[in-house]
C-alpha cells in the first residue's frame, strides 16, 4: 500500500470526523501500515505544541498518537484560532502569521492552498497512507470557491471521500443526500460513500433506510458505528462540551469531588480538564452561572483565546464577583491565570491597553507580539510535570508561593502550563490537597493512568472501525481512489 489517502468529511461539525479519522489511523497502524493524519485547515481553540515547537490542532495530535507517531506541523498546516466573531489568528505551519477578518483571510487563500498541498505531499512521500479530515461540511456551498479543507482538497489531491453523519441528531439520510446533491458533478465524483455515526437502537430498524440511501445516491454505506460513551478525548469543538464529563467509576474515598469549570465564550484548551474528568469520583461540569459555584469543591478558570474580552464577560455575567469572593480552591490555567492577576496590559490581542484583573494573585501580565510555544518541564508537590505553553501574555509574578511557572496564594493556584493535570502523580497530589482544603472525604485513586486510558480509548476507536465498517471497501478506496459513482441533480 503506497501513497494511499482518504478524506473523512462530515454532514456537520461534531458529526464525528475526528474520532473516525483517529479510529482509521489506529486500525491501519495495528495492521502494520505506516499511517499519518492530516487536516489542511482546522478552526479550533484546542491546540497542542509539537516537539519541534509548532502549534497544531489538539485533535491532530491525538490522531497522530492513534497512528503511533509524533505529531508534526505538516499534519495541520493551517490552524485558525477565532478571537471574536469576525477575526481569527492564522497559524501557518505551526507559527502565527496574521490576525485577519474574513475579507483579509481571502487574500491569503493562494498561499494557504499551496502550503496545505505541499504539506500533504510531504506526508504522502513519508507514509504509506494519509487519512485526511475535512472541516465542517463539504456542503457549505457559500465557502466552496475558496475551500482547501474539503472538496477543494479532494479535487486537488484526487482523494476519495467518505461522509460521516451523526444519526443521534436526526435527519441523517436527508443530510447524506443533501450533501451530495448540493455539490457540482466534479465534486460529487469524489464522494464515495457514507458512515452512520452514534447509532443507538435496533440495527434492523435502520436497514431499510440504509438500502434506500444507497439506491437514491448510488453510493455505499460503509457501516454503522454504535454510540459509545467516553470517546470525548481531545475534541476540537466546544459543541462537544454539552452533556459530557460525568464520572465513569465510583470514588476511591467516600465522597466525590465536584469541579466547576467556567465556560468562557472563547474558551481554549478545555482538554486540560479531560484528565480530571477521567479520575474516579471527580465530577466535572462547565458552568456559566455563579450559583453553580455554591457546591463546587474546585473552580477552574480555563484558557481563553481572548483574555481581556472574556474577563469583561466575567464581569457582565456576575461570575467575576463570585470568583473574587470565593474562599474555596480556585485554579487558573493560562488565560484564566492571567485574569486572576492584578493587572493586564494588552496592546496586542484586544488593544485595550491596561485592564484591571480579578486581583486574586500577585501577578502582572503584559501581552507581546511573539507567541510563546514551548514544552516545559518542572516539579510541583514533589512530582514531575511535563506540559506545554501557548500564550502571548507574559506573567510577572510578584509574590506568593511558586507553582509550576506561576504562583499560589492560599487556596488560589495559577499557571500558564497546559496539560499539567495529565501527569498522574501531580494530579493526585493536587486533588488530595484540594479535597483537604474543601473538607471533602475524597481520595484520588492510586491506579489512574491517564496515558493508558487515552491509549485504551484510541484502541476502542480502532475496534469500532474494525468491527463495524467495511474495512475491505475502505482499503480499496485508499488504494484505488474514488469509484465510479452517479451524479445527482442539483
Amino acid at each position: 500500500m503506497v501513497n494511499g489517502a482518504l478524506l473523512v468529511a462530515g454532514t456537520t461539525s461534531d458529526a464525528g470526523k475526528s474520532v473516525v479519522t483517529a479510529g482509521i489511523c489506529r486500525w491501519l497502524a495495528r495492521r502494520g501500515v505506516r499511517v499519518a493524519p492530516f487536516k489542511a485547515q482546522n478552526m479550533s481553540l484546542n491546540s497542542y505544541v509539537t516537539a519541534q515547537g509548532a502549534e497544531i490542532g489538539r485533535a491532530q495530535a491525538m490522531q497522530a498518537q492513534a497512528a503511533g507517531i509524533e505529531p508534526a506541523a505538516d499534519m495541520n498546516p493551517i490552524l485558525l484560532k477565532p478571537g471574536s466573531d469576525r477575526r481569527s489568528q492564522v497559524v501557518l505551519m505551526g507559527t502565527p502569521v496574521a490576525d485577519v477578518d474574513a475579507m483579509e483571510y481571502g487574500a491569503l487563500k493562494d498561499l494557504l492552498r499551496t502550503t496545505a498541498l505541499e504539506a500533504l505531499g510531504r506526508l504522502r512521500k513519508q507514509y504509506d497512507v494519509v487519512v485526511c479530515e475535512g472541516a465542517g461540511s463539504p456542503a457549505e456551498i457559500n465557502l466552496r470557491p475558496g475551500d482547501i479543507a474539503n472538496m477543494g482538497l479532494a479535487r486537488a489531491a484526487g482523494l476519495p471521500v467518505i461522509v460521516v453523519g451523526d444519526i443521534d441528531r436526526g435527519g441523517v439520510f436527508a443530510a447524506f443526500y443533501g450533501t451530495v446533491a448540493l455539490l457540482d458533478a466534479d465534486d460529487q465524483a469524489h464522494i464515495s460513500g457514507f458512515v452512520v455515526n452514534k447509532f443507538r437502537g435496533a440495527r434492523e430498524l435502520l436497514e431499510p433506510g440504509l438500502d434506500m440511501i444507497e439506491q437514491l445516491t448510488g453510493r455505499e454505506v460503509y457501516g454503522v458505528l454504535p454510540w459509545l460513551d467516553g470517546l470525548w478525548l481531545d475534541v476540537e469543538d466546544s459543541l462537544a462540551l454539552d452533556g459530557r464529563r460525568v464520572p465513569t467509576r465510583a470514588p476511591h474515598g467516600r465522597q466525590t469531588l465536584r469541579v466547576a469549570v467556567v465556560r468562557l465564550p472563547r474558551i481554549s484548551n478545555f482538554t486540560d480538564l479531560d484528565a480530571l474528568a477521567a479520575e474516579p469520583g471527580v465530577v466535572v461540569r462547565f458552568v456559566t452561572d455563579p450559583v453553580e459555584f455554591d457546591d463546587a469543591d474546585l473552580v477552574v478558570l480555563p484558557g481563553s483565546r481572548a483574555t481581556v474580552r472574556d474577563l469583561a464577560w466575567l464581569r457582565q455575567s456576575g461570575l467575576a464577583g463570585a470568583i473574587a469572593e470565593r474562599e474555596g480552591p480556585l485554579l487558573g490555567i493560562c488565560g484564566g491565570f492571567q485574569m486572576l492577576g492584578r493587572e493586564i496590559v494588552d496592546a496586542v490581542e484586544s488593544g485595550e491597553g491596561r485592564v484591571e484583573g480579578l486581583g486574586r494573585l500577585p501577578v502582572r501580565v503584559e501581552f507581546g507580539q511573539d507567541k510563546r510555544l514551548a514544552r516545559p518541564e518542572g516539579t510541583a508537590y514533589g512530582q514531575p510535570v511535563r506540559a506545554y505553553e501557548i500564550h502571548h501574555g507574559r506573567a510577572s509574578v510578584e509574590g506568593g508561593e511558586p507553582f509550576l511557572d506561576g504562583c499560589r496564594v492560599g487556596n488560589v493556584w495559577g499557571t500558564t502550563w497546559h496539560g499539567a493535570l495529565e501527569n498522574d502523580g501531580f494530579r493526585r497530589a493536587f486533588l488530595a490537597d484540594v479535597a483537604e482544603r474543601a473538607g471533602r472525604d475524597f481520595v484520588p485513586a492510586p491506579g489512574t493512568d491517564f496515558a493508558r486510558l487515552r491509549e485504551e480509548r484510541l484502541d476502542a476507536l480502532g475496534d469500532l472501525v474494525e468491527r463495524h465498517l467495511d474495512t475491505d471497501a475502505l482499503l480499496r478506496l485508499i488504494q484505488h481512489g474514488p469509484p465510479h459513482v452517479p451524479t445527482l441533480p442539483r
